[in-house]
């Protein structure tokens, strides 16, 4: 194939980069991308079925969703004096949010370790990122946070609220008091509501410059890709500016509209879901050799004996399930890897799979 220009014509920013890989995982046990392990209760499919078919996928859909927005307002308890921009999965939000304030020599900041893709996007629009290394047992140093701060301005900060990859909830009074000493928007990441059952959202009325984001990923509609901000209405004014148009499309807008009309069939799965992560975490905690974290998401980060990450993410994969192997990321995710809460027979899969994997190590 002849050579192309992309090397003359792609910004040195992009060419810098690496994509996000997604591992395949065919013929696996897949708990590496924190989904609901459970399908669509079968009382829902028939009529969920029926909601598409009598969907004109000929038509565009509603540009505002505004159908599926008002259903979340109701079932999350979105504050009256907030406006929503829905999202096609909370990462086109975030794509969206940073844009909009895109700037050569603005800057990003947020924890690390944190969600990749706060850092992929902020350098793709050319930005800079300030990652401020969390503390002990991952706590979020609240001191350094503030220092980076106001040492940098930034334009945005992100906050994951529990924080992806470790789990954990930030201490309240930290947030806050980030929300206090940030110039520009403070945007609080909840991706892992459902099983965390704690929120800022009632306090977008309080802080102007607060926008918190949501998704339905992980509460069990993965597929769909659909995400929420919630927040001021001026700044949701500008962001809907940069909103590509017909961005839901019709299907996902009537599966969304049908989900939430059930929705306590999904908060069924997210408490099933609790309620084994503490069975895992137990689990896991007996396992010699380990060092497991508490969570408040729907996975667990736990670090394999030194030097033996990568041998122990292998030798899981080989007995037929598939985790997240964190442990290349080096500093405090050094021999870390990421198991992702399934079903219990996924769940004691796993646990065989990583005991087979502990004895041939050994």
């Amino acid at each position: 194939m002849a050579e192309t220009r992309a090397a003359e014509w792609v910004r040195p920013a992009i060419r810098a980069l690496s994509a996000y890989r997604v591992a395949d995982a065919s013929g696996l046990v897949k708990l590496d991308a924190m989904e609901n392990p459970w399908p669509w209760p079968a009382e829902l499919r028939e009529g969920w079925q029926e909601a598409l078919a009598a969907e004109p996928v000929n038509r565009y859909p509603d540009p505002a969703a505004g159908e599926v927005a008002d259903r979340l307002r109701r079932v999350f308890g979105v504050p009256e004096a907030a406006d929503l921009l829905l999202g096609n999965g909370s990462d086109e939000i975030l794509q969206i949010l940073i844009h909009a304030v895109a700037e050569r020599g603005r800057t990003v900041v947020a924890p690390e370790p944190g969600f990749a893709m706060y850092r992929l996007l902020a350098e793709a629009a050319g930005m800079e990122f300030v990652g401020v290394p969390l503390g002990e047992d991952f706590r979020l140093d609240r001191e350094a946070l503030i220092a980076a701060i106001a040492e940098h301005e930034p334009a945005l900060v992100f906050l994951a609220w529990p924080n992806n990859p470790t789990g954990n909830l930030f201490e309240p009074e930290a947030v806050e008091a980030a929300l206090t000493a940030a110039p520009g928007l403070v945007v609080v990441d909840e991706a892992y509501h459902a099983f965390a059952r704690e929120s800022f959202l009632p306090r977008v009325v309080d802080h102007p410059d607060l926008i918190v984001l949501r998704t339905l990923s992980k509460a069990g509609l993965a597929g769909l890709r659909l995400g929420f901000a919630a927040g001021h209405p001026e700044w949701l004014a500008e962001l809907d500016k940069i909103r590509l148009p017909y961005n839901i499309n019709r299907l996902t807008q009537a599966t969304a509209r049908f989900a939430l009309d059930h929705w306590d069939a999904f908060e069924v799965q997210a408490a099933a879901i609790r309620d084994e992560r503490e069975r895992l975490y137990a689990a896991l905690v007996e396992r010699p050799g380990l060092a497991v974290w508490p969570s408040a998401a729907n996975f667990l980060l736990f670090r394999a004996p030194e030097g033996q990450g990568r041998a122990l993410f292998e030798g899981i994969r080989e007995r037929g399930v598939l985790i997240k192997d964190l442990s290349g990321a080096g500093g405090a995710l050094a021999d870390c890897l990421r198991v992702t809460v399934g079903t219990p027979k996924e769940n004691a899969a796993f646990l065989e799979a990583l005991d087979g994997s502990l004895r041939g190590m050994s």
